[in-house]
């Protein structure tokens, strides 16, 4: 069960700036685990697919798109959507 904890106000706005940010957090995150993934093997390889997963639905790409670019294991198709991101064709 999660502590009830009192924030200092500067805390309050840490916590709130990351928020307002967090979609450029995720962008971010997503063209990192590109490389990552191209050098990945293994565990860390489907880890680093978990990971992409869980930022490309906080940043609403459809959930059908979402299970190719998992399915495919292919760090290109990943940028793809990342690209899309930047360009402003997905959210």
């Amino acid at each position: 069960m999660a502590k009830n904890r009192n924030y200092s106000n500067h805390q309050k706005k840490i916590i709130g700036r990351y928020y307002e940010n967090r979609d450029q957090i995720d962008q971010q995150r997503l063209a990192e685990l590109v490389t990552n993934l191209y050098l990945a093997e293994g565990k860390k390889r489907a880890k680093h697919w978990e990971t992409a997963a869980e930022a490309m639905r906080r940043l609403k790409v459809s959930e059908g798109r979402i299970a190719h670019v998992v399915a495919s294991d292919d760090p290109a198709i990943l940028a793809e959507v990342v690209n899309d991101l930047q360009a402003g064709r997905i959210g």
